[in-house]
Formats: C-alpha cells, sequence, structure tokens
C-alpha cells in the first residue's frame, strides 16, 4: 500500500519555514496543497518544485464540509497509484478537518498515513497577542461555532475566518453573548512580514479591511460580570454571592420551605405573561423563575446536599432516558405514543409496589384544583374513567341538580359535599378537553382583577365612592372593560 504523507506550511513566510519541512517537500514526487494561497509557496514554486492545489473545488460547493470531504477523497485515489505528500497551511492537526477526514480513512485500512510536522498559527499569534494560553484559551471554527460553544472567560482565538461574510457570521454569533462595543482583535498573518493586528469594536469586525485565509479572530476574556450578563456561568456566581459571608441578609436566610410561596408566584406570573402573549413580560418572569431554580439549588449546595450539577444531571438523563424514540432506536407513531412510552419507562424507573397506594404521590398542598386533576389523570391510567366525555357531561348534570337540592333542602355541610362534587366532575371535564383547570383558575383571576381593576378607576375618576353607584353603573364599567380587552 503506497503511503500518504501530510505534512505542515507553517503559519507565516518562506522565512520562517521550518528546515526539515522545506527538505522533505523538496523530496516529495508527487506533491499536493490544499490551497494555492499561502505565503511560502510562491516562492517553492520559484525554485522549481511543482505541485497541484484543489481550489477549483471551493468554488463547486457552497460549503465547507462537502469541499474537506472531495479534497480527502481525490487524495485517497490518488495515493492508490503512487507515494504521495498533501500540504497544508499551518500544523496538519491543527484546524485541519481534510485530514480528520484521512484520519478516519487510516483507521479503517483504507489508506496507509503518516502525519509530519509544521508550525501551527497558534505560536506565532500568542506572541503577537502576548497572551500565554495556560490562562485558558479556546480555538473555535467561524465556519460552524455556535454561542453556546464560547467561554466569555477565557481567551477565544477563531479560525476559518475567511472573507467578509465568515466574518459577519462571526460576528453575529458573538453578538448573542457579548455587547456590540466589545473589543475583538484581527490578527493577519503572525509570525510573518505581512503581521497585521488591528482592534475594532465587534459591530465593526466584518467591515475590516483586511481579512483573508491568513485571518484569526481573537477575543479577550471579559473582565466584570457585567460584560457576561448574558453567560450562566454569571448568574450562578451572582447567587452563591448573595448567598454568601458578605451578600445580601435575606437571600442568606431562605430555605426551600421558606421560598416555595415565591416559586409558585413566579410561576404563575410567567403564566399570565404567556396568556396575554408578552414576549418581553415573558423574558422577565422567566428570569424570575430561573432565579428560585438557582436560589435552591444554591441552598442544596450550601447545606452540602446536592448541588446544581447534580439537578442538571438528573433531568439530562431523564430526558435521554424518557426519549427513547430521539436518542434510541424506538418507533412512535406520533404524541400519543410518546405519552404511552413515557409513563411506561416512568413506572418502570420508580417500580411497582403493590402496597403503594396509587395516588401516593399525586397531592398538591399547594392547590386543590391541581390536586383534582392529578387524582383523576392517575386513574384513568388504569381505566378508572368514563369511556367518553358524554358521560362525564351527564356526571355533572346529575350533581349540579344535586347541588342545586341541597341548596334547597339541605345543611351546610351537605351543601359544601356537593358543590365539591360539581368542581370535581368540572376539573374531569376539562381533563377531557385537555385544558389545565389551575391555568384556567389563574387565567379567570387575573382577567377579574384587571376588569375591576378599571371599574375601580373610573369611580375613582368620578371622584365619587363605590356606594354612590348602582349595580347597573358598575356592570357598564365592566363592560367598557371588556370592550377594550376586545380592541373595540
Amino acid at each position: 500500500m503506497n503511503q500518504l504523507t501530510v505534512i505542515g506550511l507553517g503559519a507565516a513566510d518562506f522565512d520562517q519555514m521550518q528546515m526539515g519541512v522545506y527538505k522533505k517537500i523538496k523530496a516529495a514526487k508527487k506533491l499536493f496543497v490544499r490551497t494555492d494561497d499561502h505565503p511560502v509557496l510562491q516562492d517553492l514554486r520559484e525554485e522549481g518544485i511543482e505541485f497541484t492545489s484543489f481550489d477549483e473545488i471551493y468554488v463547486k460547493h457552497g460549503s465547507f464540509g462537502p469541499v474537506y470531504e472531495e479534497i480527502a477523497q481525490r487524495l485517497m485515489e490518488a495515493v492508490v497509484h503512487e507515494d504521495i505528500m498533501y500540504a497544508v497551511p499551518g500544523h496538519p492537526l491543527v484546524a485541519e478537518q481534510t485530514v480528520q477526514h484521512l484520519i478516519e480513512a487510516h483507521k479503517k485500512g483504507q489508506i496507509q498515513l503518516v502525519i509530519e510536522g509544521g508550525q501551527s498559527f497558534l505560536d506565532p499569534i500568542f506572541g503577537a497577542l502576548k497572551i500565554d494560553p495556560i490562562e485558558g484559551f479556546q480555538l473555535l471554527d467561524g465556519t460552524s461555532m455556535s454561542m453556546h460553544d464560547v467561554n466569555m472567560r477565557q481567551h477565544i482565538l477563531i479560525a476559518q475566518v475567511y472573507d467578509a461574510f465568515s466574518a459577519s457570521e462571526v460576528k453575529l454569533t458573538l453578538m448573542e453573548k457579548y455587547r456590540d462595543d466589545y473589543p475583538v482583535t484581527i490578527v493577519t498573518a503572525a509570525g510573518s512580514s505581512q503581521e497585521q493586528l488591528r482592534t475594532v469594536p465587534l459591530y465593526e469586525l466584518d467591515q475590516a479591511a483586511e481579512i483573508n485565509n491568513l485571518t484569526t479572530v481573537y477575543v479577550p476574556p471579559v473582565q466584570n460580570d457585567e460584560d457576561a450578563l448574558r453567560d450562566w456561568v454569571t448568574f450562578r456566581q451572582i447567587i452563591t454571592t448573595l448567598r454568601g459571608p458578605n451578600g445580601c441578609p435575606w437571600d442568606q436566610k431562605q430555605t426551600h420551605e421558606s421560598l416555595k410561596k415565591h416559586l409558585l408566584e413566579e410561576a404563575h406570573e410567567f403564566l399570565a405573561a404567556v396568556d396575554a402573549e408578552d414576549d418581553f413580560a415573558m423574558v422577565e418572569e422567566l428570569g424570575d423563575v430561573l432565579l428560585q431554580v438557582f436560589l435552591h439549588a444554591q441552598i442544596g449546595e450550601d447545606n452540602g446536599y446536592f448541588t446544581l450539577e447534580e439537578v442538571l444531571a438528573s433531568i439530562n438523563e431523564k430526558m435521554i432516558r424518557r426519549h427513547p424514540h430521539v436518542f434510541g432506536d424506538v418507533s412512535v407513531e406520533g404524541a400519543e405514543d410518546v405519552v404511552t412510552n413515557w409513563e411506561a419507562i416512568k413506572k418502570a424507573e420508580k417500580g411497582h409496589e403493590a402496597d403503594v397506594p396509587l395516588l401516593k404521590s399525586e397531592y398538591r398542598p399547594t392547590s386543590a384544583l391541581q390536586t383534582s386533576y392529578n387524582y383523576q389523570k392517575k386513574a384513568a391510567t388504569v381505566g378508572f374513567d368514563w369511556p367518553n366525555v358524554e358521560d362525564a357531561w351527564e356526571k355533572f348534570a346529575e350533581e349540579w341538580q344535586e347541588f342545586k337540592e341541597e341548596i334547597t333542602n339541605g345543611s351546610p355541610t351537605t351543601r359544601l359535599d356537593e358543590f365539591g362534587d360539581v368542581l370535581f366532575t368540572l376539573v374531569n371535564l376539562a381533563r377531557f378537553y385537555k385544558i389545565s383547570p389551575e391555568e384556567a383558575m389563574i387565567h379567570a383571576n387575573e382577567k377579574f382583577a384587571h376588569r375591576f381593576n378599571f371599574v375601580e378607576q373610573r369611580v375613582k375618576e368620578s371622584g365619587k365612592t363605590f356606594e354612590s353607584f348602582t349595580l347597573d353603573q358598575l356592570d357598564a364599567f365592566w363592560d367598557e372593560a371588556k370592550r377594550i380587552e376586545r380592541g373595540e
């Protein structure tokens, strides 16, 4: 089997090229290069060294992935006939996707691969920027990076920024986390006689005059929390500080028990924002819900019982485990199959103990409506349910009639009992129609409060008291509030 040797051209010009690399390239019988656009290749050509580039492949494809795949495939076809050398910018094992494809082929026994040296672009960039990589750095691919890849507290080097378009994509990704005027440095031809460093505000990144295949973008680490408000680490540090020795007295004294009511309140306020279709309010209220989650996690960590990482591990494992149709090889036909699988997996996880009451875990001390809904939903899983909604309607009519009879002939105790049955059957109807009774009640309360506040405002504007108005007059204010809600 013939040998395919991959070698690095280095990151700078001919004067910076390693002597050993130069000798091996000069001795190569058949030389390919990924791109002709490299400072040393003109000098090699002038010395009479012949090579074949793959620049024409870049024109064929709309993205880099297929380009690298085709280059690797052509090299594999060429090495069948003779030993070949493939030269790439920098070092073969730093930001070279074609080499990764070749390594995979080598592992499968398809080619015999040898990787030689070459100076990567990292060393001259560290020198040009005067940074020590031991402080922590990231090397990201500008053609595929995501905001989720970015560690704002480390030095970030972004390679594969070839032109204004790729720079624009990088800029937009970074602006999802950094402020628009955050300083970034454009490093071009580091270590060569043409080395250029230009620091610009982030929003000007794609407007720089000099961006080419020797360009790397450097993003310095943030120096304060105000520059990293969109970073999870910042939020966690804030909560840790609030609960710490020099933190907030209120936050320091909170417990899981004392925060229960706040979690419920914040959840309800978020639901109100959803009902109002107010995206800005949703952002704020979700932040308040997240605050409660992080506070509970920090309390768990402070008490030595659990950490935020354990919370994340638990929910991540659960999501993967309970979605085998996404992360495994299980097939489903639709959402109903998903629910069926979920319940089956959940049951298997918890185990089946005959002496444990079915409804034991469904009680919610903070909401009788939610408890009723949970009881009926759980009972339905074992077949204790009306076969269709018509039967549920008949049961409601029956309970309503019984309640009316108790109003006429019953006692306070029997009226309370029968009214409870009415509410219970209403919850059952809500379940049949896939309505959350808890959400419905929250919505009704908020609607009432909003309209009553309008009525109250009208009364105040009149300079009179509620007692000065008849019920019909107050009802007219109520109807006015309804019309305003409908946009009439």
